[in-house]
């Protein structure tokens, strides 16, 4: 097999030699050119979503009606210590997600996963999502992209619009009491 190095994203193809992106795909380009090929953070330790990281991808259809497209989403953290990336290794792997057929022009989908730091301590995490395209069982083609910001996330950011590329989650700050909110009734004024 082939692996050719784009950026972030690596493409390796049955039988070796570049995948297009399928039959509506420019001559030369590969799946990894495609703009239809991202990944994202769309939520990062929020108050409707403490200690969580959402990870979004997309990735574009063949063309090829008989392929399905399918997406895995890692949560990989960041050593200090040793200034590099690693993957977790308990709950932060999704595996395979069917996202459907490839004869559509591109599939988005996401998965959020949870995780409570220790008091003092901070989480930097990032995505990791694979893709692949399959026909009959058989992966035709496979691109690897890590999470980066800018990318316009169809649905599920919090808050909306986020986008990014890296994730902070830390535990709450208990120097300040949380504030309270006393409900009130609301009053009707007759003219």
């Amino acid at each position: 097999m082939a692996i050719i190095a784009l950026g972030v994203a690596f493409v390796t193809c049955a039988g070796g030699g570049a995948a297009l992106a399928g039959a509506k795909a420019k001559p030369g380009h590969t799946v990894a050119q495609s703009k239809l090929l991202w990944s994202t953070i769309n939520v990062c330790d929020t108050v409707d979503h403490p200690d969580a990281i959402g990870v979004r991808a997309s990735m574009p259809g063949s063309g090829v009606a008989d392929e399905e497209m399918f997406m895995r989403f890692q949560v990989q953290y960041f050593n200090s210590k040793t200034g590099e990336w690693s993957s977790l290794v308990k709950g932060g792997d999704s595996g395979w997600v069917d996202v459907g057929s490839a004869k559509f022009k591109a599939r988005e989908t996401g998965r959020e996963f949870v995780f409570a730091p220790p008091a003092g301590r901070s989480y930097e995490l990032r995505g990791l999502v694979s893709f692949e395209w399959r026909e009959g069982g058989q992966v035709v083609r496979r691109a690897k992209k890590r999470t980066t910001g800018k990318h316009r996330s169809a649905a599920g950011s919090d808050p909306a619009g986020f986008s990014a590329a890296t994730c902070e989650i830390a535990p709450p700050d208990t120097t300040t009491p949380p504030t309270t909110t006393t409900p009130t009734t609301p009053t009707t004024t007759t003219p």
